[in-house]
């Protein structure tokens, strides 16, 4: 799997080399490039973009209207293709990709007054993001691996969403194998706990004799217990030839014992039973 950055530049490369097949398209993509398809590109890779498709006429008619400092796309007319090729020059010129961290991380950085209008165009596209102001500027953002790789797809880029996604699956799986082994310990130390109670229930329990004068099956689940104090209930059942459920009442039964040990039987600091002095 590629490091962060070096996937970041694949999609980037993937995106400036999509070789848009019709005239509306090219300049769309010009348009949505702005101020980097007039010499003020941010990367080579956009820099060389910008003049291939500089050779393509600006405006192209129901597709972008120069205006006096910049052109503009007339979306609400375009069809979705040229939205697309709008969207993906937009995202080579004002947008950015972060996979540090393991989390993936896209936004576009615009003027203030341009993010309403870009988040509404994307949730019109079925891609809904996030918009606020930060030192000034416009953000709008996804922070969802799902909806990023479903833009990035949507605007043109190939074989490198395949390790982006492999990426995203990997995290996925990371946080649900620590899930489960969190889960585990605890399950574990719970199980520790409870053995040690039923342990201590049982010696109380058979001090004061009232063990003994349980059904048969209470007591064979209590030495099996003492037997195997880290057997879990359902090895528990199978030595005693009963069904889980039985074991589980048997031990329930047991610890009820343990706290129903006679008054007279007091625990001591280190955890002995000595009879009262009546």
């Amino acid at each position: 799997m590629r490091p962060g950055h070096d996937l970041v530049a694949a999609v980037r490369a993937e995106l400036a080399a999509v070789e848009p097949a019709r005239p509306c398209c090219r300049a769309a993509e010009r348009t949505g490039l702005g101020e980097s398809a007039r010499g003020r590109a941010r990367s080579p890779v956009v820099a060389r973009l910008a003049v291939r498709l500089g050779q393509e006429p600006l405006p192209h008619p129901g597709s972008a209207q120069e205006g006096p400092g910049r052109a503009e796309f007339a979306w609400a007319s375009a069809p979705q293709h040229c939205r697309m090729a709008y969207l993906r020059g937009f995202f080579l010129a004002h947008g950015s990709l972060s996979l540090s961290g393991g989390a993936t991380h896209l936004e576009f950085v615009v003027a203030p007054e341009e993010a309403a209008t870009l988040a509404a165009r994307l949730a019109v596209c079925g891609l809904p993001a996030s918009r606020r102001v930060r030192r000034g500027r416009g953000v709008v953002t996804w922070k969802s691996a799902d909806r990023v790789v479903a833009f990035l797809r949507s605007v043109g880029a190939g074989p490198a969403l395949l390790d982006l996604e492999a990426r995203a699956v990997a995290r996925v799986l990371r946080s649900e194998l620590n899930r489960l082994a969190n889960a585990d310990s605890a399950n574990a130390a719970r199980s520790v706990l409870a053995a040690a109670r039923q342990m201590e229930a049982i010696r109380l329990a058979t001090r004061s004799g009232r063990l003994d004068r349980e059904r048969e099956v209470v007591r064979v689940v209590a030495a099996a217990r003492v037997a195997s104090p880290d057997a879990t209930l359902d090895d528990l059942a199978v030595t005693c030839g009963c069904t889980r459920s039985a074991a589980q009442r048997a031990l329930e039964r047991i610890e009820r014992l343990g706290h129903g040990a006679p008054q007279g039987a007091v625990t001591s600091r280190a955890g002995h039973v000595s009879a009262g002095d009546g």
